[in-house]
């Protein structure tokens, strides 16, 4: 049993088969998400037109940051954001790191997770639901194995069971196995404790990152086994 202040609700005691598919998950999860996304694009329609053009005079153009990230089953879509990070380039005219990029405007929106706005759209149009595990890079398909490959047969989520279990501090082995429960356990009592404690966590900045993380993440995939070798998945 994992920590009730991590937990999820379940379905059972055992796993959940994949396929095997509950109401909410095959039908309601999708209609609430399409439902709420609207309403929030409507509603706060004047918010994403005011920090879009604070980000185009302290940052300029483009206002939204895309990038391609897996989303259920692997396929790939175009994940929004508004963007945090100036383009100052060195003598050579290569782009900086992002630490020195990176505005104090930029770190405001990402402490508020302001930046994130934008992924409602994503929500709307269906790439990514409300709760489910975090889209990562394209690059990390080839590195999970069959057990954290796992993480793509749901929808990517705005957040998540790992991002409300410990977020940044969270070690990569874990928020995998997290990732792993969530896709095994989805419900809707489940969705809704997951959003009640990220709400809490966004308005206490708690977990807040710059960076995710990325040289962790590279040190974690070095000598694990890739895709095709068997994990033993945690009971």
């Amino acid at each position: 049993m994992i920590n009730l202040t991590t937990s999820i609700p379940k379905e059972d005691d055992g796993v959940r088969k994949t396929g095997n598919k509950g109401p909410y998950e095959a039908f309601f999860k999708r209609l609430i998400d399409i439902i709420i996304s609207a309403l929030f694009i409507i509603l706060f329609f004047w918010l994403y037109l005011i920090i879009a053009i604070i980000v185009r005079i302290n940052l300029g153009s483009p206002v939204l940051f895309t990038q391609d990230r897996p989303g259920k089953n692997g396929k790939l879509f175009k994940l929004y954001k508004f963007r945090s990070m100036t383009d100052a380039r060195d003598e050579n005219g290569e782009l900086l790191s992002n630490r020195e990029r990176l505005t104090t405007f930029g770190k405001i929106l990402r402490s508020t997770s302001l930046d994130e706005l934008p992924e409602f759209f994503n929500i709307l149009k269906g790439d990514m639901s409300f709760v489910g595990p975090r889209p990562l890079l394209t690059s990390y398909l080839e590195q999970y194995n069959s057990f954290e490959m796992r993480r793509h047969e749901a929808r990517p989520g705005l957040t998540g069971l790992s991002q409300v279990s410990g977020r940044r501090d969270l070690p990569w082995k874990e928020r995998f196995e997290k990732d792993v429960e969530y896709v095994e356990n989805i419900t809707f009592l489940g969705d809704l404790k997951i959003v009640w404690i990220t709400i809490k966590k966004v308005f206490k900045r708690e977990g807040t990152a710059h960076f995710q993380g990325i040289g962790w993440i590279s040190n974690y995939f070095n000598g694990h086994p890739r895709a095709g070798e068997d994990m033993q998945e945690k009971k």
